[in-house]
């Protein structure tokens, strides 16, 4: 029976690398990402001088959108990897240390933060353009956008609980 037990645990345990999939797909769809970025970046540089400066600060705010997400992706990926399947390795000394300082519950803040940001990037670039909204829609975005920032403070106290109560534990 115990033999049965090792082996279950052994195919439970291996069933992490195939998180390592998602991972590599979720590069690929960052090099995708960066080839729009790319033609996003082109274009605005094509029209910078014709733009109005609203139209401007939109083509950069969504610029700046663009880079907030391609770093969740970057974070997602860096950080499950190192958290749920394995270490990065530091042979060549280039200074992969900064890897294992984040851990599942600062990456959940971490992330909550980002899409706050991009999320708020967002309602500033509808503010902007506030005319081709209604007002029923301006509200229902402001409420969604203030849904993410209640979410992100409270994933940040419940981090801050757990560590705390983590820092108790360690004490005793």
């Amino acid at each position: 029976m115990k033999r049965l037990e090792l082996a279950i645990e052994s195919i439970i345990l291996a069933s992490r690398w195939l998180l390592v999939v998602f991972y590599i797909g979720l590069g690929l769809a960052l090099a995708v990402y960066a080839l729009s970025f790319g033609k996003k970046l082109y274009e605005f540089m094509l029209t910078v001088f014709t733009l109005g400066d609203t139209d401007t600060i939109l083509k950069m705010l969504g610029l700046i959108d663009a880079a907030l997400v391609a770093s969740l992706v970057v974070m997602v990926i860096i950080s499950g990897y190192e958290n749920f399947v394995s270490r990065f390795d530091d042979q060549d000394g280039t200074g992969v240390h900064w890897l294992g300082t984040i851990d599942v519950g600062s990456l959940k803040v971490k992330v909550a933060s980002t899409i706050v940001a991009i999320s708020s990037i967002h309602l500033l670039q509808v503010f902007l353009n506030s005319s081709s909204y209604s007002t029923d829609q301006l509200m229902w975005l402001t409420i969604i956008h203030l849904a993410f920032v209640v979410s992100a403070l409270m994933l940040a106290y419940i981090d801050r609980l757990m560590g705390l109560s983590k820092g108790n534990k360690d004490e005793a």
